[in-house]
Parts: C-alpha cells; sequence; structure tokens
C-alpha cells in the first residue's frame, strides 16, 4: 500500500474504531460487510482503504492480540474491557506489533487520542497504561531472546 498522509490515516483509525466497536456490538457481523455499510459519504478512497484494511486485520488478529493483552495485563482480560478502549487497544497492537505499519509510539499515541475522543473520562489514561506495559514486555522479552544466543535452554 503507498504512503497515505498521517491526518487520512487518522480519520482511517477513527472509521476502523466505529466499525469495529459496531461489530462489537453485533456479533456474526463479518469485517466486509461492516464496511460495506459504513457511511463513508465524501471520505476519499485512501481513507476507507486504509480503514478496511485495519478492520480485515484486528479481526484476523483478533485471538492472538487479545491473547498479548491476557499475557501482559494481569487482571483485565480483553472483554471485561470498556469497548471502545478495547478496540483501541486492538487496534494499535495490529497496527504496529502484528503488521508492523506504524512505529509503536505513533500508535500509543493514536490509540489515546481514539480513546479519549470516543471513551470515557478515563479511557486515555486506561489505553496508555496498557499499551505501555504490553510493549515495555514486549521488549524484555525481546532483549532476552538477543542476550541469550537462541539457546533454548537457556529460557
Amino acid at each position: 500500500m503507498k504512503a497515505i498522509l498521517p491526518q487520512k490515516r487518522r480519520r482511517s483509525r477513527e472509521i476502523a474504531l466505529q466499525i469495529l466497536y459496531s461489530m462489537e456490538m453485533r456479533e456474526g457481523v463479518t469485517p466486509e460487510l461492516a464496511v460495506e455499510l459504513y457511511p463513508f459519504d465524501a471520505e476519499d478512497e485512501e481513507v476507507k482503504s486504509y480503514a478496511a484494511l485495519l478492520v480485515l486485520g484486528v479481526f484476523k488478529s483478533k485471538n492472538g492480540i487479545d491473547d498479548l493483552v491476557r499475557k501482559h495485563i494481569v487482571g483485565w482480560r480483553p472483554e471485561r474491557m470498556v469497548i471502545v478502549d478495547r478496540v483501541a487497544i486492538r487496534l494499535a497492537l495490529y497496527e504496529s506489533v502484528v503488521a508492523g505499519m506504524i512505529p509503536v509510539p505513533v500508535a500509543i499515541s493514536e490509540a489515546v487520542e481514539l480513546s479519549k475522543q470516543f471513551g470515557t473520562a478515563e479511557s486515555g489514561k486506561f489505553v496508555n497504561g496498557v499499551l505501555g506495559k504490553i510493549v515495555r514486555a514486549l521488549e524484555s522479552e525481546e532483549g532476552a531472546e538477543s542476550t541469550d544466543g537462541g539457546d533454548p535452554d537457556r529460557r
């Protein structure tokens, strides 16, 4: 996919969050149908395409992302989180960790802004804390793997 402007990416994330939220509210809706039903109206094709890419990617990676959250965040299973927070966290982890589309700090910042815009008064702090903890844990794991020389007996 060719590079799109940051403001178009941000708009795509807003739309993706809304679509993913609606999918959480209506189980059984496919990502393709959810994207098709979204009223894109005046949005340009780049925004629509990137939003669709994010929705499909998060949908396909949801179980792995949720497992990552469960592994690193004690006491906060994804299914117990406020839906907007859960979707913002999934979106950030997909776009940065799973797909490597944007740097992790950018993904965290975008998720925090989305959660502030669409979530509760506490959403921004919560999302920032969850993503920060997961990223630190992943960096720790990567550091441990690189210092042990790849020897599985040293883990």
